[in-house]
Formats: structure tokens, C-alpha cells, sequence
């Protein structure tokens, strides 16, 4: 990519990072004191579609991370090299569908705590994140922006998340603790580019997992307007 295209990208960005800020409705579940009563005071039809508004934007703003980082940090061979080095994503061990057919045949219960499950299990990577972040000389306030943007919505996510699968399937409150503490383990000190890596490997699995968040409640959405017809 020339630096031309480079430059340009970057001025679409800029000109864009506002409007994503300013179209994004909060879920505003949280009162002061932490509780969740403001989430269940809104239709399980209008929360659904504020659940997927903040995915959609936590999976577009994390590709643009993702790339920036790549564009920044990563020459070519070492994008090759984090395919075969065995860089793992974090969530791999997660008992969540990944192939079309699996997701197809899972309940609309087992879809909500899928989502549930990813959110919860990168909520510490991504605080992680932006201090390994914030140790890089030269990292544009764009990234840091835009993965402290992406970390605060995904924490925001996660309650409203809670809330749906209480309205949806009348479970009783699930706690929001995450769940899967232990999958992301910490370095003292890494070697910088092991860090490259590591911070490398943890935005295209997280962009990844967003991509999946994303397609699992449309197609929640899906199932309750149209179950026939959904892909």
C-alpha cells in the first residue's frame, strides 16, 4: 500500500471517528449505583436492535484498529508469521459454533450466551491492550482512541447483553463477572516484538470475535422476524 493511500485512509478516518461517536446510542443499562434497571424499562425489540447498533460499531472500529496497528507495527513477513508461528486466539477453547451449520442449529439461548461468552472473555484483554499500547513511542492517538473506544463499548455491551437474555428467554439475572478470567495470561516484560505480536494477535482475534458477535445476533434478530428465511 503507498503512502499515498496510507494518507488518504487516514483523512477518512478522522473525518469519520466523530460520526461513529455521535451515531452510537448508548445502552445506558447501569444507574449510578451499578444496577441494571435501566436496560429492562426498554422493549425487548428496541434493545435487541441497540445491542446490534454496538456490535456493528465494536466490529467496524476494531478492523480499523486492527489495520492501523497492521499498517503501523507489522511488515508483510510478520503477518505471515503469526499465521505460522501458532499464534492462538484466546477464545479459541470456547465452546462457541464457528462453522455455518453449527450456527444454524443452535438455540436462540445457546446464541445469546455465545455472545455473552466472547463479550465477557475480552473485556481484560482489551484493558490489557491499551497500556501494552500506551508504552509504544510512536502510536498514533488514533489507535489508542479508537482501541480505548472499542475497549468502553465492549464493558457497556455486556450489561446489555445481560438484560436481553433475561427478556428474552425469562432466565433469571445472570451475574456479570466474566466467567472465563485465566483464558488471557500476562507477561511480566515481553521482548518488543513479541509484544508486536501479542498486541497484534489480540486485535485480529478480537476483530474476528466482534465479526462473530455481530453475525450471531442478526441472526438472533433474524429468527424473530423471519425464522424461514434466515442464512
Amino acid at each position: 500500500m503507498n503512502m499515498m493511500t496510507v494518507m488518504q485512509q487516514g483523512i477518512w478516518a478522522v473525518s469519520l471517528w466523530p460520526y461513529l461517536l455521535t451515531v452510537s446510542i448508548p445502552l445506558d443499562c447501569k444507574e449510578e449505583q451499578g444496577s441494571l434497571s435501566r436496560c429492562p424499562s426498554i422493549s425487548q425489540e428496541k434493545l435487541l436492535d441497540r445491542v446490534i447498533q454496538h456490535a456493528e460499531l465494536i466490529y467496524r472500529v476494531s478492523e480499523e484498529s486492527c489495520s492501523l496497528f497492521e499498517e503501523m507495527f507489522v511488515p508483510f513477513p510478520l503477518r505471515l508469521q503469526r499465521n505460522q508461528a501458532g499464534y492462538t486466539c484466546i477464545t479459541k477453547a470456547l465452546p462457541i459454533p464457528s462453522s455455518k451449520s453449527e450456527i444454524q442449529q443452535i438455540s436462540d439461548k445457546w446464541l445469546l450466551h455465545s455472545v455473552l461468552m466472547l463479550v465477557q472473555s475480552w473485556i481484560e484483554p482489551l484493558v490489557y491492550l491499551q497500556t501494552t499500547l500506551d508504552r509504544y513511542d510512536d502510536a498514533p492517538d488514533m489507535l489508542l482512541n479508537k482501541t480505548k473506544w472499542v475497549s468502553e463499548k465492549l464493558i457497556s455491551l455486556e450489561p446489555g447483553v445481560v438484560v436481553l437474555i433475561k427478556k428474552m428467554l425469562d432466565e433469571g439475572m445472570l451475574t456479570t463477572t466474566n466467567s472465563e478470567q485465566g483464558l488471557f495470561q500476562y507477561d511480566v516484560q515481553p521482548e518488543m516484538l513479541e509484544s508486536v505480536m501479542r498486541d497484534y494477535t489480540l486485535l485480529s482475534c478480537f476483530k474476528k470475535d466482534a465479526h462473530k458477535m455481530e453475525t450471531l445476533l442478526k441472526l438472533l434478530k433474524c429468527r424473530q422476524t423471519d425464522i424461514y428465511n434466515c442464512a
